[in-house]
């Protein structure tokens, strides 16, 4: 026994001991092949599964490297039947292996012949392959590199992808650095995806994920699709890349509900591409329309199914995935690390605070108390109603005002899933909205103007959660969400974490980060995993009630 931070027991679970001194390492240690579970108070639970060492495994962490971390931060002995299951399931990535042939093309070779075996037994795998090359060997209809790649990861063995890439159509793109440079970690995060091939940046928001994109096309020099969540977040890109690489205005298109331009650099939203027709997408085509030598997936953690199933035909093209959170609430990881590929970088948030690079932020949770004639309405409503009801809870809306009052001056956004509720605050607060049905047009200029400090106070639904650049915003009052959505709590803070101008004293800035909760409701139990994902990256919140607001 050691004094050691961790507990690891024998049902694949991590006990992490948050006030130990070795925390903070041990924390960092794991966080490439453990996924946080639970995070209360004092005590965070971590669990090893087979997609976060086989993720690890791609990223170059072996199996000894894993077990050497948990024998160094463990407090006990280590189960030794955990450290071989480890080593098996790690040892299981790259048995198979997808590989170009001289002569048959696309091959499944594998280095144990009974796993291939195994595999070719399935029925899933009878459609995707062709003729017996040898005994070790196998073709592979070209068209089914991705679709194997998936059906290999629920059999539980995950091949690596070897048969490399079409170079695409040649376009030169440099990156004009000269007033500004690549963050450090931007330009490992740029090269661990370009040695790998493809696979997944990971960034905290506010971070450069836009410029980690441009680096990867300045390393590719080729036609390049960028694949984003909304028109909005399509025209920053394109004011990035004018404004940091060699591309011309001309020389990037936008292909949109209102735009279709395909050119050298093209930037699709996933809503245009994945609008259905008479059972078809008909702009799909948008794939074939140029021979593309890089493809980017911005918040690649949203991509809805049809980019899915279109990315698993695009497996001999670079692919490269940016986002703030792997979390998928659909348990649709998987897709990602098979179709995408896998994790090359993640830096944790706290890290990157700690170099400057994003502003440290101070995460509270208000709890309001349902009023008596509300509670009722609630106790009685069906449970597909219950958070609404809670949500939207008036009380909230003095809350809001409070909040607000307090930190006066500074720019601040309002948060909500529930239009109605967000007219009202917005009624309250007179403050103008953005929501699904603000046009573009209004949109971009309502994100100027609060760039710009002409207005100090939005209220946004969740068309703000994804890529848009608020830079100036410091605090963000949020007062309804996806249910329990992590990726979306973190995508909210990240809004705040750009690093601003100093204070008058020289101070940081510290972003303010509230969430206004109704105890005693599922509106609670919510909250509660929604901020799973921020406590695995070392952010805690703070619980104040509602009447001590303003103190």
């Amino acid at each position: 026994m050691n004094d050691g931070p961790l507990i690891v027991q024998s049902d694949k679970t991590l006990l992490l001991e948050v006030d130990h001194e070795r925390a903070a390492d041990a924390r960092k240690a794991i966080a490439p092949f453990a996924e946080l579970e639970r995070s209360p108070e004092h005590m965070h639970t971590y669990r090893l599964t087979p997609l976060g060492l086989w993720n690890a495994r791609a990223a170059g962490h072996d199996a000894e490297q894993v077990i050497d971390t948990l024998l160094t931060y463990s407090r006990y002995a280590v189960p030794h039947a955990l450290l071989v299951d480890i080593a098996e399931t790690m040892a299981r990535y790259g048995r198979l292996r997808l590989e170009k042939h001289p002569v048959h093309g696309l091959v499944l070779a594998s280095t144990d012949r009974p796993v291939l075996e195994e595999v070719l037994r399935a029925k899933k795998v009878a459609g995707m392959i062709g003729d017996r090359v040898d005994a070790d060997t196998v073709a592979v209809h070209p068209s089914e590199r991705g679709n194997l790649k998936q059906v290999l990861l629920k059999l539980g063995w995950p091949a690596e992808d070897f048969a490399g890439y079409v170079d695409g159509e040649a376009h030169a793109i440099d990156l004009l650095e000269g007033e500004w440079q690549l963050r450090p970690y931007q330009r490992e995060a740029a090269e661990s995806f370009w040695h790998g091939g493809s696979g997944v940046v990971v960034l905290p928001c506010g971070a450069g994920k836009t410029l980690v994109g441009a680096a990867s096309m300045a390393h590719a020099r080729a036609t390049t699709l960028i694949l984003v969540t909304n028109t909005v977040s399509a025209r920053q890109w394109k004011d990035e890349l004018v404004k940091r690489t060699s591309l011309t205005d001309d020389e990037i298109g936008e292909y949109s509900g209102a735009v279709k331009e395909v050119r050298p650099v093209t930037i699709a939203t996933y809503q245009v591409l994945t609008t259905k027709r008479k059972g078809v997408f008909p702009h799909l085509e948008l794939l074939d329309a140029r021979d593309w030598g890089l493809i980017v997936y911005d918040e690649v953690h949203l991509l809805p199914a049809p980019i899915f199933r279109m990315t698993a035909n695009l497996q001999a093209r670079r692919r490269i995935g940016l986002t703030a959170t792997l979390v998928r609430e659909d348990g649709r990881e998987g897709d990602v690390f098979s179709l995408i590929g896998p994790k090359r970088y993640d830096a944790p948030w706290k890290d990157i605070e700690s170099q400057g690079w994003i502003a440290p932020a101070d995460c509270v949770e208000v709890r309001v108390t349902l009023p008596d004639g509300e509670r009722m309405t609630y106790a009685t409503a069906e449970p597909e109603e219950r958070y609404r009801l809670a949500a939207c809870t008036s009380r909230k809306t003095d809350v809001v005002r409070e909040l607000v009052a307090k930190h006066a001056g500074q720019p601040t956004l309002v948060i909500g899933q529930y239009i109605e509720q967000l007219d009202e605050l917005a009624a309250a607060l007179d403050a103008p909205v953005i929501k699904g049905e603000t046009s573009v047009k209004e949109r971009q200029r309502l994100f100027e103007a609060f760039r710009t400090g002409e207005i100090g106070l939005l209220v946004v639904s969740k068309v703000a959660n994804f890529s848009i650049d608020l830079p100036s915003a410091e605090v963000a009052v949020q007062v309804s969400g996806s249910f329990g959505s992590r990726q979306e709590e973190a995508q909210r803070l990240g809004r705040l974490l750009r690093p601003g101008d100093p204070g008058p004293n020289g101070e940081a800035k510290v972003a303010r980060f509230y969430t206004v909760v109704s105890r005693d409701t599922v509106d609670a139990d919510f909250a509660q995993n929604r901020q799973r994902f921020l406590a695995e990256q070392g952010y805690a919140y703070r619980i104040v009630d509602a009447e001590d607001v303003g103190a």
